[in-house]
């Protein structure tokens, strides 16, 4: 009798400890197979290209390219291997972007061993795995507010640079600019620039 061959993985985590922490404990499990590592967004495509795996587990925060962009990469160039975002980050916006990448399930990281391994077989089933409480948030607060140039504007506001270094930063005047952190700020609900940053952060918009 001919035995099913186990589900190939790849991992994607900039961070060695939590890498060798997933890899260990889904290798543990006999019909689980991790075929790769990587540390970064960039070497995710390469690495599934070179080891076909039949499921990639990717963090969302990485340096390169970032998870939810690298699902998306993914999909296009190798549709057969089926996405899971597992992240520290269980952001609403995060999951809703991550979705619409193309992405096939998403959960946290602090998701207990024997949960995680079920989530990897049921998206390589086809089925769609998303954190239930997530889900909820998610159509709580639903799709962002900012337009695509507020949000450029207020990720480059993050780090609290004057206006005229974000106005350099994303090629446009000090007026423009202003007039974006407005808007950002009265869409957010936000009392000023640095919390609309906050806020649109906590919600996974940036």
């Amino acid at each position: 009798m001919s035995r099913t061959p186990p589900i190939r993985l790849l991992l994607a985590d900039d961070q060695a400890l939590v890498r060798g922490a997933l890899s260990a404990l889904l290798g543990l499990e006999p019909d689980l197979e991790v075929v790769a590592e990587v540390s970064t967004g960039d070497a995710v495509v390469p690495a599934v290209l070179e080891h076909r795996p039949d499921v990639a587990l990717l963090d969302v925060e990485m340096p390169g390219l970032d998870g939810i962009s690298a699902a998306a990469e993914v999909r296009r160039l190798s549709p057969s291997t089926r996405v899971l975002i597992v992240t520290t980050f269980g952001r609403p916006g995060f999951l809703r972007r991550a979705m619409q990448s193309g992405a096939d399930g998403f959960v946290v990281k602090d998701t207990p061993a024997a949960q995680l391994a079920d989530a990897v077989r049921r998206v390589h089933q086809g089925l769609r795995v998303v954190d239930p409480g997530l889900a909820m948030d998610s159509l709580t607060i639903g799709d962002s507010p900012l337009t695509e140039r507020e949000t450029d504007v207020l990720r480059a506001a993050a780090d609290g640079a004057a206006v005229a270094v974000i106005a350099q930063r994303v090629h446009l005047s000090p007026g423009t600019v202003r007039n974006h952190l407005s808007a950002a700020i009265g869409k957010t609900g936000a009392a000023n620039r640095s919390e609309a940053v906050q806020l649109a952060t906590a919600n996974g918009w940036l």
